[in-house]
């Protein structure tokens, strides 16, 4: 918003413009506001200010709504806006042209308010703006209050309606749309399935008219609504399958690392390895103990040689020598001797040591292989019994989820049953109401062509009546004329004479005179005639007239008994929803009666089971019941 401001003002100061301060303090106002929406309703814009702003408009990227209704836009202020917003487009300066340009190319414009513009008054321009919003698909809200928009205006309308699928909102108050108009628009509207709030106030339209238009967009509405629902309920749908998809492959991955598991589990394994290890190196032990008792009886067998081989030399060396000599030797030999025995001896009770060591290791390593097979038996049976309530869950899980799809679906069958069961209940009773109203109009068209007829008859000879009356007046106007052309014949032979016999003429002047006198009478009667025919003339003039003003008051009432006719097909309408409402108010007693009878049908069971039960009682604790018993 500042940005904006900041190019406007910088704009001006460029172009040298005087910035607008109404336009400077509602641009501080958005500022202030959040949103996109720059509203600068009955803001008198200038030219100057049109081209700057709409130059500014041209750079920024913020406002996707913009209001300029009642803002006295001159055509000047129009060309210069759709100059910069439509560059190298050869335009011609009407408005309302210029706005259906920018429909047709705008893709960012939501809601248009043009109320107090004028637009229909000049039909080519507003066929052209109703073409640029066939075209549009974004603009969702369009405001054409008091655009003095004709029956004309209203069939380019509709023809841009029936092509345009995006208008959501129309309103259309205070124009001069009229009957014509209205109907146009209703048959565009059962065509447009878009549109859910239409205002037609104030345009001389029917009420009925008013009535079907309303009942079409809350169709559209209610048709929106069902889509709304039929989608949202197939995406819970697509979820929930998706769902049942993602369970079915995570299960088989479980079935997969189950098969997986049957194998030795990773501490079982460790397990073994650490017990085939002990095992190993308790074998290494053992061939290591081996190898030095080998290593210590051939040492000990080397000394035995060596020790009998120096024995021998000696005997040899010396076989006569003295016994003193040979004493400290043998001494020294049998020293010897003791010491290797000694030595062997310590070495076998080291042998025996490390055998006595090896027998424990050997005793412990197969103890902890006992011990390890016996952990691997319980893990495998631990995980078969993982495995086997695993697939019980995963069966169970399938089940129910298939039980759930079943039961949806069943749910969503009888859904659609129902639903086309009334909609075939609706096309029945609308085709029973259009061929009610098709009859009772047909009835209305034979009873107003009735009345036409009588009434042309009676004008008919009306009209003969006065075509005979006219030639009457025609007949007595020319023997009039006859009379006077006679008496100008007269007239001229008196003259003729008179200019004969003019030494005549002073003593017939009375006589002239006399006889001019009764000319003026004869004339003052002719004209006093003629004025009575033309008052004769101007009754049967007002008698026309009065009868025009008749046949008028017979066209009110045709129009009035076809406003009957409507109001009788809606009041027939209306009793057939009521009785419809009484059908099911009676239906709905009836189950309550059939209820009411069934529980007292129960009631009247229960008491006679109630009453058996107590006179087998009584029977078996009479003493009537004792003398019978045994006999059974």
């Amino acid at each position: 918003m500042e940005g904006f401001r900041r190019t406007y003002l910088r704009l001006c100061k460029e172009g040298g413009v005087e910035p607008q301060e109404s336009v400077v303090a509602q641009l501080q106002e958005s500022r202030a506001a959040p949103g996109s929406r720059l509203d600068l309703s009955g803001q008198s814009l200038s030219a100057d200010t049109c081209s700057v702003l709409a130059r500014a408009f041209q750079k920024d990227t913020v406002f996707t709504e913009v209001l300029l209704s009642d803002c006295m836009l001159s055509e000047e202020g129009v060309w210069l806006m759709q100059k910069y917003f439509f560059q190298g487009n050869n335009l011609r300066s009407t408005g309302a042209e210029v706005l259906g340009k920018l429909l047709s190319r705008n893709k960012t414009l939501r809601r248009l308010v043009l109320e107090w513009n004028a637009l229909g008054v000049w039909d080519e321009a507003f066929s052209l703006f109703c073409e640029g919003l066939a075209s549009n698909g974004t603009l969702t809200q369009l405001d054409l209050r008091n655009n003095q928009i004709n029956h004309h205006g209203a069939a380019e309308l509709a023809l841009a309606l029936k092509r345009n699928t995006a208008v959501q909102a129309l309103d259309l108050r205070w124009n001069n749309i009229g009957l014509l108009g209205g109907r146009t628009l209703l048959e565009a509207l059962q065509k447009n399935n878009s549109i859910m709030q239409l205002e037609m106030a104030g345009n001389n339209i029917p009420s009925d008219t008013l009535k079907a238009l309303e009942q079409t967009t809350g169709h559209n509405s209610d048709r929106q609504s069902t889509l709304r629902d039929s989608r949202s309920r197939t995406q819970v749908l697509s979820k929930e399958i998706q769902t049942l998809k993602e369970e079915k492959g995570r299960q088989v991955t479980l079935t997969l690392r189950n098969d997986t598991v049957l194998r030795p589990n990773m501490n079982t394994g460790r397990l073994l390895q650490m017990t085939e290890a002990a095992l190993a190196l308790s074998e290494q032990k053992n061939h290591n103990m081996g190898e030095l008792l080998t290593r210590v009886k051939a040492e000990k067998e080397e000394q035995r040689e060596r020790q009998s081989r120096e024995r021998r030399k000696e005997q040899e060396v010396r076989p006569g020598g003295r016994r003193g000599n040979a004493a400290p030797s043998s001494l020294l030999y049998v020293f010897k001797v003791e010491e290797m025995e000694r030595r062997c001896k310590s070495q076998q009770q080291q042998i025996f040591e490390l055998k006595q060591e090896l027998t424990n290791s050997t005793a412990e390593l197969k103890l902890q292989l006992a011990q390890a097979e016996e952990r691997l038996d319980i893990e495998k049976r631990r995980s078969k019994q993982a495995l086997q309530d695993t697939d019980n869950l995963r069966q169970k899980e399938v089940e129910h989820l298939n039980r759930h799809l079943e039961e949806s679906e069943r749910a969503l069958q009888e859904r659609i049953f129902k639903l086309e069961g009334q909609r075939i209940q609706l096309e029945e009773e609308l085709s029973k109401a259009k061929a009610a109203c098709v009859t009772e109009r047909a009835q209305a068209e034979e009873e107003l062509g009735r009345v036409r007829a009588q009434v042309r008859l009676e004008e008919q000879e009306h009209v003969s009546s006065l075509e005979e009356k006219l030639r009457s007046v025609r007949s007595l106007q020319q023997e009039v004329q006859l009379h006077c052309s006679q008496q100008k014949q007269s007239i001229s032979e008196l003259q003729a004479k008179n200019s004969q016999q003019s030494m005549e003429l002073n003593g017939l002047r009375r006589r002239t005179e006399e006889l001019q006198q009764e000319l003026s009478g004869k004339d003052q009667e002719k004209v006093a005639e003629l004025s009575q025919v033309r008052v004769e003339l101007q009754e049967q003039i007002g008698h026309l007239q009065a009868e025009r003003t008749a046949q008028g008051g017979l066209k009110e009432k045709i129009s009035a008994l076809e406003r009957e006719i409507k109001a009788l097909s809606g009041n027939h309408r209306e009793v057939l929803l009521d009785k419809e409402s009484e059908m099911s108010s009676m239906l709905e007693k009836l189950r309550l009666k059939d209820a009411e009878i069934q529980r007292m049908r129960e009631d009247e069971a229960h008491r006679a089971s109630y009453l058996q039960s107590a006179i087998l009682t009584y029977v078996q604790g009479s003493p009537l019941g004792h003398y019978s018993s045994p006999k059974k």
